[in-house]
């Protein structure tokens, strides 16, 4: 990775302006870009870096934002309007998929959790190692080649959306009644009695916390705070990656999963 690409994923990753300072501590402490002979970048090499990419950066009163948030546009620039629209949506599109999808961006989640912001955005969970699963799992994982469980949009908040309801169960989380079901925990019998929703069924607390517990052990965590074309996005990256726990919209969903969460859904609605 080049140094203004670094820079371009830790503005995507902030989704706030940040001084030449900031970005190089930053870059120091997570590596996504080191020098030949091994030194910490100064603050000076982010700001001539900058400069010298005015087509992606912008500094005003010493604060560093990417320009229009459109990533690296053609250096020949398109004549016609509507292309060049097209191209920044794509640029734009594809910048935020290579910050959100890179395994260096990862972290387990009692590092990351405090960060997770109040915003819109995209996340992607991993597992750390596939073995953790069951062997049909694992060998699913195996085939696809990747170790991702997990791709997801928070429409309006990924501390709400992500961290509560997918990683804290506080809510209904599709990915948490998935992977719930998938180690073997059942929701208690009869509890979407009377209730008005059929399909959200819950786990006992007791049986929460041992799945968090295993949450926190064996997964890691990326996301971006991104506001437009999420949908969109998220499409490409499901038909790009077949996450394993992901149903909807996926091309490579998986029978076992509707299975085990049609079976919690039974027993939660009380049906033998």
């Amino acid at each position: 990775m080049t140094l203004h690409e670094a820079i371009e994923q830790v503005l995507v990753k902030s989704n706030k302006s940040l001084s030449a300072k900031d970005i190089a501590t930053i870059l120091n402490k997570n590596s996504w870009y080191t020098k030949k002979n091994g030194s910490q970048i100064a603050s000076s090499q982010i700001g001539a870096r900058v400069k010298n990419y005015p087509h992606l950066f912008s500094k005003i009163d010493g604060l560093i934002n990417l320009k229009s948030k459109t990533g690296i546009l053609p250096k020949k620039a398109v004549k016609k309007l509507n292309k060049v629209s097209a191209n920044r949506v794509l640029s734009n599109s594809n910048l935020f998929m290579k910050v959100l999808m890179s395994q260096k961006n990862f972290k387990p989640i009692k590092e990351s959790e405090i960060n997770i912001p109040d915003k819109p955005g995209l996340y992607c969970i991993r597992i750390k190692n596939i073995k953790a699963l069951s062997s049909n799992f694992t060998k699913i994982l195996h085939e696809r080649n990747h170790n991702i469980i997990y791709i997801g949009l928070a429409s309006k908040s990924l501390k709400k959306r992500f961290l509560g309801q997918e990683l804290r169960a506080k809510g209904h989380g599709t990915f948490f009644r998935s992977l719930g079901a998938v180690l073997g925990y059942r929701p208690e019998t009869g509890s979407l009695v009377g209730m008005r929703n059929q399909n959200n069924y819950k786990f006992s607390k007791a049986n929460e916390q041992k799945i968090i517990s295993w949450i926190n052990t064996n997964l890691i965590i990326n996301w971006v705070a991104v506001e437009t074309h999420l949908s969109e996005t998220e499409s490409k990256l499901l038909n790009a990656y077949s996450p394993l726990l992901n149903i909807a919209g996926n091309p490579g969903k998986l029978n076992e999963v509707i299975d085990l969460r049609n079976e919690c859904k039974r027993i939660a609605r009380g049906i033998k």
